[in-house]
């Protein structure tokens, strides 16, 4: 039996979502069209709704409803300390922490040259202008370690420390409540370049 042309372009629009394939793209198909319409109409309508409302804050960029978001306009942040993520979902994983204080800055990308990325895309010299601006005394990169992540990071020190800026990284190596047995080569070898003296405090 043939597919429905409507069916088989609801699946083929799932597909976009990452770690979805042809697969669970028709299991989550057969279940929002069979099983679960109302809800269905509620997911589409808050697709859309979110599509014609989303923006990226003027100033840091993270996907927001308005024009200057919540964590920007908000005074009782450090305004002179700044960290630098690629994505909103990387911002908002760092805030579920309730470790960071001051304001961010995303990238929305990492600087790849071969799919023709450069710092034009990714907002730099608004970054740098905007930390001149504020007077930021320290910059704190948050990105991931990828390739893109050490250049884009790299490029960055090159271009903060010219202005006195002190620049961190977040500390990289075996994560809370891990089994050594399952972690892989690179985070271990970071692990050991990151470790530190054992004090009163573990």
């Amino acid at each position: 039996m043939k597919v429905s042309k409507n069916i088989e372009n609801l699946m083929m629009s799932l597909q976009i979502l990452p770690g979805v394939g042809p697969k669970t793209a028709k299991r989550l198909a057969m279940f929002l069209l069979g099983e679960n319409k109302d809800g269905a109409k509620n997911l589409s309508n808050s697709i859309t709704t979110a599509i014609d409302s989303v923006r990226q804050c003027k100033i840091c960029g993270v996907l927001n409803d308005l024009e200057v978001c919540s964590i920007c306009s908000d005074s009782s942040r450090d305004n002179e300390s700044l960290c630098i993520v690629e994505s909103t979902s990387d911002l908002f994983a760092i805030e579920e922490t309730n470790e960071f204080k001051g304001k961010y800055f995303v990238l929305n990308g990492l600087l790849s040259p071969i799919d023709g990325i450069g710092p034009d895309e990714l907002r730099i010299k608004k970054l740098l202008n905007l930390s001149e601006q504020r007077k930021i005394k320290e910059v704190i990169i948050a990105l991931n370690s990828t390739l893109e992540g050490e250049a884009t990071s790299y490029f960055l020190l090159e271009n903060l420390k010219e202005d006195n800026i002190k620049v961190t990284k977040l500390a990289e190596g075996v994560p809370a409540g891990g089994d050594l047995d399952f972690v892989d080569n690179n985070t271990l070898k970071r692990a050991f370049s990151w470790r530190r003296e054992l004090g009163d405090k573990l």
